[in-house]
Order: C-alpha cells, then structure tokens, then sequence
C-alpha cells in the first residue's frame, strides 16, 4: 500500500514537471508572438497553467533575485522535483520495503 503511494507521488510530480514545462514553452512562444491571449483556447491554457504553478512559484519569487526579464524560478522548481524524486524517495522507498 505505501508503495503505491509512493508510486503516486512519483507520477504526481512527473505530472507537475511536465505541467512546468509546458507553461515555460508556451510563455516562449507568448513572448515571440507565436501564440497571442486574444485566442479563447490560449488564454484558457495559459489560465489554467497559470493557477496551477503561481502557488509553487510564489515562494521561491520572494527568495530569488530578480534577473530582469529571465524566470529562473521553473528551473528552480524541477531542479526542486528531481532532487526530491532521486534523493528522498528512494530511501523511503527502500525502507517501506524493508
């Protein structure tokens, strides 16, 4: 049962990296004018990106130096998951097994 919780979680935050991912495309491609919010489908996405990650995002803004125009904070955040993902849950993991 803990197994597959941890399971979970790990495909939970493969979901949230892909999420980050995504969003930082999508913001390259607002940026350049590719894509605009005028389209209802773009800003729905952009919408929905937006209120999943601000509330990730949010704390690691006010620790973080401003860099101007350049957003490290979802580089930060992956950085974040992977760490997570390869250094704390493969212990658990181990010890639920155990």
């Amino acid at each position: 049962m803990a197994f597959a919780l941890l399971q979970i979680i790990s495909i939970l935050l493969n979901v949230a990296i892909t999420i980050i991912i995504v969003q930082a495309i999508m913001s390259w491609l607002l940026a350049f004018n590719v894509i605009n919010l005028q389209n209802d489908i773009s800003r729905a996405i952009w919408t929905t990106l937006d209120a999943l990650t601000a509330p990730i995002y949010r704390p690691i803004r006010k620790i973080m130096p401003d860099f101007g125009s350049i957003d490290l904070t979802p580089m930060v955040v992956i950085i974040g998951i992977i760490i997570l993902q390869d250094a704390i849950l493969p212990p658990i993991a181990q010890a639920l097994l155990t």
